[in-house]
């Protein structure tokens, strides 16, 4: 991180979150963030799902609900970006103050309940995309929809055509009832649904599905079987957490999810749990705040890592760092590809 950038961080973090969110996106697209494009290397690139990664460090969705920063985000470094997540109809989502850091924890507590312009207006960011950038859209419902399950469907058939992969968030803490969907009947249910709007489309898809940290590993085991039957491509482990053990500061007990480096023992703990009941490519999410980190959920099993919340702490620069510290560690041991080191360490996290 440069000089510039711990100036330009400090400031944000005297502000408002969600202000200094805003703030953030509007400084990257006047050209204030890394421009130097994605980092990569033979050890790096890496296929899941038939996608070709440059490297398998991704932007976790949420960070660009809007999909307003598109053409800035793809010069940062990163392999990857997920952006949402969409639902049909726009919604501005709970409440505000619904963000909060925790700096001692280096974490964030939300509850912004999917707010975003809709999938009309997504959409038509995303048709402008930049070329050569792996994009992909987190698919939501509406909070007051009365089949919810549908509108993953209805989001994928409006978005798809102009994204390389879309992602079921049946995860966040903060739509009501939303998790339900995570239970084996209704989750098959769902996932039949949009497997079908997939196959609808003129240029099928990549679909992924995104699980929360909070489940057991008995019903861990039922949402890689029905994800293992649906016919999806990966899945993404995991969303926030509803946990509160060892947290710090004012805001610990803030309603919403938890996310950044408490979350990485357990995130990670359910990554490896799923990697022993599927063999769908896995894509770490959850405390990844360093290079270090990044290789821990790798050798766990996960193919390809997603970060958000530490860009609050290590700034926008932290993606080529961490790919670049990636490459090293993969030189170090003797790895000659990234998908050779996973599941490499998965014994030390059983």
């Amino acid at each position: 991180m440069n000089t510039l950038e711990k100036i330009g961080l400090a400031a944000l973090r005297r502000i408002d979150p969600e202000t200094s969110h805003g703030l953030a996106l509007k400084a990257l697209n006047a050209g204030l963030g890394p421009r130097s494009g994605p980092v990569t290397s033979d050890r790096l690139r890496t296929q899941i799902a038939g996608l070709h990664l440059p490297n398998p460090v991704g932007l976790a969705a949420g960070f660009d609900k809007n999909a307003t920063a598109l053409s800035a985000l793809s010069k940062t470094g990163f392999g990857f970006l997920e952006v949402g997540a969409a639902t049909p109809r726009a919604q501005p989502g709970n409440p505000k103050p619904r963000l909060f850091r925790l700096a001692q924890d280096q974490a964030a507590i939300n509850r912004f309940g999917f707010n975003n312009n809709g999938m009309d207006a997504i959409a038509d960011r995303l048709a402008q995309r930049p070329d050569g950038a792996v994009i992909g859209l987190n698919l939501g419902a509406n909070k007051d929809s009365t089949d919810k399950a549908m509108d993953f469907a209805t989001v994928l058939t409006r978005c798809g055509p102009v994204v390389d992969f879309a992602t079921v968030n049946v995860s966040s803490p903060n739509t009501e009832k939303l998790r339900d969907l995570q239970g084996k009947a209704a989750l098959a249910a769902l996932l039949t649904g949009v497997m079908d709007a997939r196959a609808a489309l003129a240029r099928p898809i990549p679909v992924f599905l995104k699980i929360a940290p909070d489940l057991t590993e008995a019903e861990i085991g039922e949402v890689a079987e029905v994800a293992d039957a649906s016919g999806i491509d990966a899945i993404i482990a995991t969303n926030t957490t509803l946990d509160r053990e060892g947290l710090h500061g004012p805001h610990q007990a803030e309603m919403g999810g938890l996310s950044g480096q408490p979350l990485f023992e357990k995130s990670t703990r359910v990554l490896t749990q799923l990697a022993g009941h599927t063999t769908l490519p896995i894509i770490g999410v959850g405390g990844v705040g360093s290079a270090d980190q990044a290789y821990q959920k790798i050798r766990a099993g996960a193919s390809a890592v997603q970060l958000y919340t530490a860009l609050v702490y290590g700034g926008m620069s932290l993606a080529r760092e961490i790919a670049q510290g990636l490459d090293a560690l993969l030189k170090r041991d003797g790895f000659a590809n990234v998908a050779d080191a996973v599941g490499s360490g998965r014994s030390d996290w059983t």
